[in-house]
């Protein structure tokens, strides 16, 4: 199972929303949240070539995107084999 990792805030419905997909995907993912722990902002946005906004969605280290990019690739089809793949 590939790693996911997301950086969210807590007030944040897009946050939600994302977590809510892999979720019910069955995805284990680990959550950053910027809002607690600031310093790691810029951590996301240097590892997301610059986004400043949350949720940023890395799957095996490869960013794909916010929540609007996570639910285009459901829509597509091509997040089950991001999320399948070894």
């Amino acid at each position: 199972m590939p790693t996911v990792e997301i950086y969210t805030s807590p007030t944040c419905g897009y946050c939600h929303a994302a977590k809510r997909l892999l979720t019910q995907k069955g995805v284990s993912f680990t959550e950053v949240d910027v809002a607690r722990d600031p310093a790691r902002r810029p951590e996301m946005m240097q590892r997301a070539n610059g986004r400043r906004t949350v949720p940023q969605i890395f799957i095996d280290g490869r960013h794909v995107g916010g929540c609007d990019d996570l639910y285009a690739l459901e829509e597509s089809g091509k997040l089950d084999p991001l999320l399948t793949a070894t």
